[in-house]
C-alpha cells in the first residue's frame, strides 16, 4: 500500500505544482478542467481515484502533450491490490492510441498475474477495433491468445479471427500467412464469425489467385448462410424473440457471395460454363425472407453483378458480337466499368478484338487504375495491365510491351506479390533486347525497391 501511496502522492504532486505555478485556486482548476470541485478536492487529497479522463482533462488545462504523466497513472488502476476495469481499460485503450508501450507492459505485467484478467485485455483489443484502431488492437488479441487457456473459447477463437482481419494489406505474402494462421480455426468461431470469416478468407484468396481455395471457401460460406438463413427462419416463424445473429453484413450477403465467389473462381481458371451455372443462384435473390431495405439494396445489386458476370462469361467464350450490348451495359453501370475494363482488356488480348478506341473512351478510368490503394483494385489493375502485355505482344508492338511489363513489375512490388513479380521479370528478361536505357532504368529502379 505505501508503494501505492508513493505514486499517488507523486502524480498528484505534480497535478499540485502545475496548479500553483499557474496560480490557480482549486475552484479555477474546477471550472477551467470541468472536473466537480468536490471530486477534484478528493482526488487532490488522496481519497478518490482519478480517471484517464480526468487526467486528460488537467493535462489540456496545463498546456501539456496528451499522454502526461500517464507513466505516473498505473496504480490508479488497482485499488488494494485488485484491479479497476472502470479504469484501466480506458487508460490502456489511449496508451495504446498514442503508442506508450512501457505503459501498456508494466499493467499487462501485473494483470496476468491473475488469469481473470485476460478478459480486460479482450475488451481494450474489441474496443480498439470496433474503434478502427486495428494495428493498435493487435497486441492486445495475442497476450488474449498467448494466456487464454481455453484454446475453444469464443475469447481465444475471435482474437484468431481479429488478428486475421488486421493483418490484410497489400503484402500478398503477409496476407497469406494469415490465411494459414487463422483457416485452422475458422469452423470453431461462433456462427456470425464464421460468416464474416468464410467470406474474408474468399477474398484474401482470390487476390493471391488461390482459386481452388475460392472455391473452397464459397462453398462453406454458401451451406452455412443457407442454414443460418433457415435457422433464423424458423425462429421467426415460430414467434420466438431472438435477437437476430449480428453480423457484418446483411445476410443475403453472405449466400450471395457464395455463388458469386465461386463463379468468379471458375471462371478464373477458365471454366466459363461451370461458371455461368452459379450466376442463377444469386441473378434473383427477391425470394430472400427477412430482408429489410438494406437487405433489398443488396438484392439489387446482386442482380447487377449477375448480368455483368453473364456478359463477362460470354464475351470471354469467344461471343464478340455482344461488345456492343456490354458496353451499353457499362455505360448504364459506371460502377462495373473497372471490373469490366478488366473484362474487356482480356477478351481483347485473347480475340484480337480492337480495344483502342475503348480504351480511349475510358481513359479517364483507366487513369483511376493509379489512384487506388486498396489491394483488390490493385490486383485489378495488374490483371488489366498483364493482359494488355499480351495484347501488345500479339499486335508486335514490343516496346507498348515494354512499358506494361514494367507497370505489372511495380504494382507486384506494392501487393509483394512474388510470384506476379517473377512472372514480369521473367517477361521483360526476354524481351529485354528491345528495352531502351530508360526503361533499363526503371526496371533497376523497382528491383532495387523489391529487395529492400
Amino acid at each position: 500500500m505505501r508503494l501505492q501511496e508513493t505514486v499517488q502522492r507523486s502524480l498528484r504532486s505534480e497535478i499540485e505544482t502545475h496548479q500553483k505555478q499557474n496560480g490557480y485556486t482549486l475552484s479555477k482548476l474546477s471550472e477551467l478542467s470541468g472536473i466537480n470541485h468536490g471530486h477534484l478536492s478528493d482526488i487532490l487529497r488522496g481519497n478518490r481515484p482519478m480517471t484517464i479522463g480526468q487526467l486528460d482533462a488537467l493535462t489540456k488545462v496545463f498546456g501539456k502533450p496528451f499522454g502526461w504523466l500517464y507513466e505516473l497513472y498505473t496504480e490508479e488502476c488497482f485499488a488494494k491490490e485488485r484491479v479497476s476495469r472502470p479504469r484501466v481499460i480506458p487508460y490502456l485503450i489511449r496508451c495504446a492510441e498514442i503508442g506508450l508501450k512501457d505503459c501498456i507492459q508494466q499493467i499487462v505485467s501485473k494483470l496476468l498475474d491473475d488469469p481473470k484478467n485476460v478478459g480486460i485485455l479482450f475488451s481494450v483489443a474489441e474496443q480498439l477495433f470496433e474503434g478502427g484502431k486495428r494495428k493498435e488492437s493487435v497486441p492486445f488479441y495475442e497476450f488474449v491468445i498467448e494466456n487464454e487457456k481455453d484454446s475453444h473459447s469464443d475469447r481465444f477463437l475471435i482474437s484468431q479471427y481479429r488478428l486475421f482481419r488486421a493483418a490484410q494489406g497489400t503484402d500478398a505474402e503477409e496476407n497469406w500467412k494469415a490465411v494459414i494462421r487463422f483457416e485452422p480455426y475458422r469452423k470453431r468461431l461462433p456462427e456470425n464469425f464464421q460468416l464474416d470469416g468464410l467470406l474474408q478468407l474468399a477474398n484474401v484468396c482470390f487476390m493471391q489467385q488461390k482459386w481452388r481455395e475460392v472455391e473452397k471457401y464459397a462453398d462453406e460460406l454458401r451451406s452455412l448462410a443457407m442454414k443460418v438463413y433457415q435457422d433464423e427462419l424458423r425462429k421467426q416463424k415460430n414467434g420466438k424473440t431472438c435477437e437476430q445473429l449480428r453480423t457484418e453484413r446483411h445476410l443475403v450477403v453472405y449466400y450471395g457471395q457464395g455463388f458469386l465467389a465461386k463463379g468468379v473462381a471458375l471462371q478464373m481458371q477458365g471454366l466459363y460454363n461451370e461458371a455461368k451455372k452459379y450466376v442463377q443462384g444469386y441473378a434473383d435473390l427477391g425470394w430472400f425472407e427477412l430482408l429489410d431495405d438494406m437487405g433489398k439494396r443488396e438484392v439489387e445489386n446482386f442482380k447487377t453483378w449477375a448480368k455483368a458476370n453473364l456478359y463477362t462469361y460470354n464475351l470471354l467464350m469467344g461471343e464478340t458480337h455482344i461488345l456492343p450490348e456490354y458496353l451499353e451495359f457499362l455505360a448504364n453501370h459506371p460502377a462495373e466499368i473497372p471490373a469490366g475494363l478488366l473484362t474487356l482488356m482480356e477478351a481483347a488480348s485473347k480475340y484480337d478484338i480492337i480495344i483502342e478506341p475503348i480504351l480511349e473512351q475510358y481513359s479517364l478510368e483507366i487513369e483511376r487504375f493509379y489512384k487506388y490503394e486498396d489491394p483488390v483494385n490493385i490486383g485489378r489493375h495488374y490483371n488489366f495491365r498483364y493482359n494488355k502485355i499480351v495484347y501488345e505482344l500479339k499486335k508486335g508492338r514490343i516496346t507498348n510491351a515494354l512499358e506494361e511489363i514494367l507497370c505489372c513489375l511495380d504494382l507486384a512490388d506494392k501487393l509483394k506479390n512474388q510470384e506476379a513479380f517473377k512472372r514480369c521479370t521473367a517477361l521483360f528478361w526476354e524481351h529485354r533486347h528491345h528495352a531502351s536505357e530508360q526503361h533499363e532504368r526503371i526496371y533497376q529502379e523497382i528491383i532495387g525497391r523489391f529487395k529492400e
